[in-house]
């Protein structure tokens, strides 16, 4: 019925989840319907997101973004994957990778034959069998066929790029096809007494904006989700108990890597994200171990460059809005919930909420049924995000009160289920709602310390000669093939260098 679809969208909130959501929706939405975002200038956003994984691909494609246009636009650099440093032990790492690892053979997964030539002393470190991990490691890139050999996997690749500056670049996009942008802080919501919905909000200067559908990008305080319609929060800070961050930008350092880096420290973790103009840097800690001057003067010691601006401590709690759709509400990125962004998982979220939206249709009045599952959905695919965040705290050998800490905490059930099959005999199984696939579990699994006691009948059956000879040859092809790549720099330079920042960036 038309009376049930949405002919007019309010955004409440910019930064890179609202203009995000604005130019989904006026790209497949168009003049059909209305779209206004409201923000403030005076409201600043949090920017960690700077790091993404390839997904963020697809949603600038399906808007007909061009690739190395965005690049220059948002001084990207390209992504390969995840490093973890020290987080299993001291002076240990591993790469999270995009893409392949290794072959399956017939119904046998790689996983199966690696881990049972591990046990014989024949295998690799895992990384070794990956064209990312090699690339990243080496600081190659490339983007498109396989340059030496057609049965080398591609190597697929995600992005380090400036949020502020996508935001500023989205919203271009938006507001030239249409999305009217509405400067103000809201000072007031109202609510239809009948049935409860958002009818409107008001700014300072007494402007009125209503809208059929609100859009709540408002951070991690949801304005209209929380404060308003108080639908609730799951807190998940006893499965992840950090609960701060401090963040700094600084000057760009050689070499470029095609990769972030998240490195351990005693009391939490260190990212690294290096950009065309500059480096991302913070430090997520629990404030129960260390002050925010202990924390902030740690990050600061641990500088590729020199600061390019004040740090700044950003408090949080893991968790989740009990309902991302209630009323004419729907929350989006941090005002529908927070995970630390150790996977790179930020950006995306906001990605398969917009998804999520266009998927259900933007409806008034759905049928209690749609928003049930609507919800169920969110919920389903932040719990198997916490889960996969979980895991690389749990699994860890190092000394300090924070990791022995880690060690015991509480596993939901389908975490340990998943620990459990993948230790007994390499069982692995994807569901619906989860983001990462067999093979990024896999990585995170053997690079935390946990691998499979038993192999599949399919890999035993395999001569231990043959299985040796097998993988050293992998192991070749993709390492001949990384050879050809050229330097990630000299990549950049060559194709897609953005202009240079006028002044510093912070």
């Amino acid at each position: 019925m038309d009376s049930q679809v949405a002919r007019s969208i309010t955004i409440v909130g910019g930064g890179t989840a609202g203009w995000m959501c604005a130019a989904a929706l006026v790209h497949f939405l168009g003049e059909n319907t209305r779209i206004t975002l409201v923000e403030s200038d005076a409201i600043g956003t949090i920017g960690v997101g700077e790091a993404s994984i390839p997904q963020i691909r697809m949603f600038n494609q399906a808007l007909g973004i061009d690739e190395t246009d965005f690049i220059r636009a948002t001084g990207a650099t390209f992504k390969l994957g995840i490093e973890f440093a020290g987080w299993l032990r001291a002076g240990h790492s591993y790469l999270h990778a995009f893409g392949d690892v290794g072959r399956d053979i017939g119904l046998g997964a790689f996983r199966h034959f690696w881990s049972r030539a591990h046990r014989l002393g024949l295998a690799r470190p895992l990384g070794d069998y990956s064209v990312n991990d090699l690339a990243a490691r080496a600081g190659k890139m490339h983007d498109g066929a396989p340059l030496t050999n057609r049965n080398v996997p591609q190597m697929p690749h995600a992005f380090h790029f400036d949020a502020g500056r996508y935001a500023a670049y989205l919203r271009r996009y938006a507001e030239s096809r249409g999305v009217i942008r509405q400067e103000g802080t809201i000072v007031a919501v109202e609510r239809d007494g009948g049935s409860g919905d958002i009818s409107g909000v008001t700014l300072a200067d007494q402007r009125r904006i209503d809208g059929d559908l609100f859009i709540d990008c408002s951070g991690l305080k949801g304005l209209l989700i929380e404060e308003c319609l108080g639908t609730g929060f799951d807190d998940w800070s006893h499965l992840l108990p950090a609960n701060s961050a401090v963040a700094v930008p600084c000057a760009s350092a050689a070499p470029l890597t095609p990769y972030t880096r998240a490195t351990a420290h005693a009391v939490g973790w260190q990212w690294r994200i290096p950009l065309q103009h500059r480096t991302g840097n913070g430090r997520v800690y629990c404030n129960a171990f260390i002050s925010d001057d202990e924390a902030t003067a740690g990050l600061l010691a641990h500088l590729d460059g020199a600061p390019l601006a004040d740090p700044r401590v950003i408090r949080f709690t893991t968790g989740r809005r009990r309902q991302a759709w209630s009323h004419n509400v729907i929350a989006v990125g941090l005002a529908s919930g927070f995970l630390e962004p150790l996977e790179s998982t930020s950006i995306h979220l906001i990605q398969t909420m917009i998804a999520r939206i266009m998927t259900f249709g933007p409806m008034l009045r759905p049928a209690p049924a749609v928003r049930a599952a609507f919800n169920r959905q969110f919920a389903d695919e932040m719990e198997r995000i916490r889960d996969f965040i979980v895991l690389h705290y749990r699994a860890n050998e190092r000394e300090e009160p924070f990791w022995q800490a880690c060690r015991s905490l509480p596993l939901p059930d389908s975490l340990v289920e998943k620990i459990d099959l993948f230790r007994s005999a390499g069982h692995l199984f994807r569901d619906q709602a989860d983001l990462f696939s067999e093979v990024g579990w896999m990585q995170v699994l053997i690079g935390q310390g946990i691998v499979p006691a038993t192999s599949h009948a399919l890999a035993e059956a395999v001569p231990a000669e043959d299985l040796g000879n097998w993988l050293e040859t992998l192991h070749t092809l993709y390492s001949r093939e990384v050879a050809a790549y050229p330097a990630h720099a000299d990549f950049i330079a060559r194709h897609c260098a953005a202009p240079a920042p006028q002044g510093l960036v912070a």
